[in-house]
């Protein structure tokens, strides 16, 4: 569908407009306002005229055809009547003392009617207009440049302080902090690297998953350099018009030479750096605040002590000629934390509430496998929140530990009450999760197991926590996995004869990890190692597609049914040949409704 615009008005219609608001300001306002500067004439009968001549209350009479102007003795108040024929009107004004007058209410000159009817009218908008400019200013952030200011940059400025942030707040980082520490120590001891030839990199791109503490690390850099910190967001250069966005470049580089040796750090740069397709109708003002940047990178001497940094999470869409050496010539990954990093994260974010001396780190790591810096302070102050709710003056061991639920499945549904049916199932499907975990190998232990619904719609679910990191997974280990999700399923059909669609996020995850087998990781012998899935969008989900011909597309779906109906069938197996021990699991944890991974293996090794 075409989109219909609005033709714009030709400039006469403003005038025409103008001219009108003009007319009705002459015909309607200004005879309000002469009268204002004129004397208020009061119209009177003939005989109130005649008793004030006798009264000799008459100071100037003025006699026209039509009408009689005249004033008290006072000349303060001036009166109109009507023309009656009267033979002695003249003697009696003359025995009254009143004075002939030819004019007593002046008229006003055409030059100040000219004044008052258009000048004045103009002047009164044309003030009108300037009071809404300065308006429209203030609110556009009160800057003097063009535009009402949107050529001016507004990065944020934080001089010789970034809020006390340095190296030691941010842990997990080791190898980007390696990284960056080379720029603080060239910004401390330029000479040491100008001495030998060697020049600092002009920029450095940050490239990770979200919440790995990009910005945190920019910011740490320039705490620890002592130096002007400039913070701008990818998306504040993009104008509603043309040319704004590069204006805002040349005006924040401007300000960096001023106040160098410096660091500028333009925050998710991917919102004007996205690749220049060339394609008719692109955004015109994206690509040349892109090409200002470029500019001025490369304008930039290799003395001067201007670093750029930049944070994206979409390195794969940025456009190549940002990238090539001599503008950003550094990439350092901020990735996911280990272990190890983990761990160092939760203590640094407990530093700032009041934690049991008793708490394990290590095990609190351990269970938030996979989680980002900022999702570990998000833990951290879930479980300070819950010490709050449950009246202790301190955070334990249970509210980290509960809070890492909070973040994975959400807070418990105290109100959802299953019936005995719905939870019987639901406890033999999770002990079905964690007995084919348990007697399988290369299988992460089992954590915990709850049939306590959550407010993510999940009625139960089961933790497992691998022992340490773990990079490398093997085709075994997979095909493991896999039965171990449909071992869910697999117990309700041994058990109940039955199914129900409590699997629907275990038969999704299963089929995603065949897939990848297939097409990603070369693990079929008829495809070998080709691969037919690519994957984009790196740190921000993973999203995958297909690129193989339909007939392709045709076998690698035969060959995931296949793997997920094989391991399916091995999980029933294994679940049938230890029907004692599901039964008896699965009846221990609908009384207790949550259990150890401890108790579970009690249990389970219990003869």
């Amino acid at each position: 569908m075409n989109e219909v615009k609005t033709p714009k008005k030709p400039m006469i219609f403003y005038y025409i407009i103008v001219l009108i608001i003009l007319l009705l300001f002459n015909f309607l306002a200004m005879p309000s306002m002469l009268g204002l500067l004129q004397p208020r004439v009061s119209e009177v009968d003939y005989g109130t005229f005649m008793r004030m001549t006798e009264e000799k209350n008459i100071g100037y009479v003025q006699i026209q055809d039509n009408q009689i102007i005249f004033t008290d003795k006072n000349t303060e108040n001036f009166y109109k009547t009507g023309v009656i024929d009267d033979p002695r009107r003249a003697e009696r004004l003359y025995e009254s003392g009143a004075k002939f007058s030819q004019q007593i209410v002046k008229e006003m000159s055409p030059f100040v009617n000219f004044l008052l009817s258009w000048v004045l009218p103009i002047l009164i908008f044309i003030g009108i207009g300037q009071f809404i400019s300065r308006q429209i200013m203030k609110k556009a952030g009160g800057q003097n440049s063009m535009m009402f200011g949107m050529g001016k940059s507004n990065a944020k400025i934080y001089v010789k302080s970034t809020s006390g942030i340095d190296f030691s707040d941010v842990a997990g980082e080791d190898e980007a902090k390696e990284n960056l520490a080379e720029i603080v120590d060239y910004l401390h001891n330029p000479k040491k690297y100008s001495s030998i030839g060697a020049s600092m990199p002009k920029g450095i791109l940050l490239v990770g998953p979200p919440g790995t503490g990009k910005t945190m690390l920019a910011k740490a850099v320039a705490g620890e350099s002592n130096v002007p910190f400039f913070s701008i967001s990818g998306s504040e250069f993009v104008e509603m018009f043309v040319g704004m966005g590069a204006s805002k470049v040349r005006d924040l580089f401007k300000q960096a030479k001023e106040k160098a040796p410096c660091i500028v750090f333009i925050d998710e740069i991917d919102a004007i750096g996205k690749k220049r397709d060339g394609q008719y109708g692109g955004n015109d003002e994206r690509e040349q605040t892109l090409n200002q940047l470029l500019t001025e990178m490369d304008g930039f001497e290799g003395n001067n002590g201007v670093i750029i940094l930049a944070a994206t999470n979409r390195p794969e869409s940025l456009d190549p000629a940002p990238l090539r050496p001599g503008r950003f010539d550094r990439r350092v990954p901020v990735e996911l934390p280990d272990l190890k990093g983990r761990e160092e994260i939760l203590k640094v974010h407990a530093k700032k509430i009041k934690v049991d001396s008793n708490v394990d780190y290590s095990t609190i790591a351990r269970m938030a496998s996979g989680a980002s810096g900022a999702e570990l302070a998000n833990i951290v102050n879930e479980a300070a929140l819950r010490a709050v709710r449950e009246g202790r003056a301190y955070v334990t061991q249970e509210d980290l530990e509960e809070s890492i639920e909070v973040v994975i499945a959400g807070y418990q549904k105290k109100n959802a009450i299953l019936s005995d049916k719905e939870k019987q199932i639901v406890s033999y499907h999770e002990i079905g999760h964690a007995l084919a975990a348990a007697l399988q190998t290369h299988s992460a232990p089992v954590q915990k197991i709850t049939i306590i619904p959550r407010t993510s719609g999940a009625l139960g679910y089961t933790m497992q926590i691998e022992d340490g990191n773990h990079y490398l997974m093997s085709k075994e280990e997979i095909e493991n996995k896999i039965a171990t999700l449909t071992a869910g399923r697999a117990a309700e059909e041994v058990v109940f004869g039955s199914v129900t669609t409590g699997a629907s996020n275990d038969i999704e995850q299963a089929t995603k990890l065949a897939r990848a087998m297939i097409a990603r990781y070369g693990m079929s012998e008829e495809f070998d190692m080709v691969a037919m899935e690519n994957v984009t969008n790196q740190y921000l989900g993973g999203d995958t597609s297909l690129s193989c011909s339909a007939e392709t597309q045709t076998k690698i779906d035969e060959k995931v049914v296949n793997i997920v109906k094989e391991q399916h069938k091995k999980s029933v197996k294994l679940l049938e040949d230890n029907r004692t021990k599901l039964d008896e699991l699965a009846k221990y944890l609908y009384e207790k409704e949550t259990i150890t991974g401890e108790e579970f293996m009690n249990v389970l090794n219990a003869e």
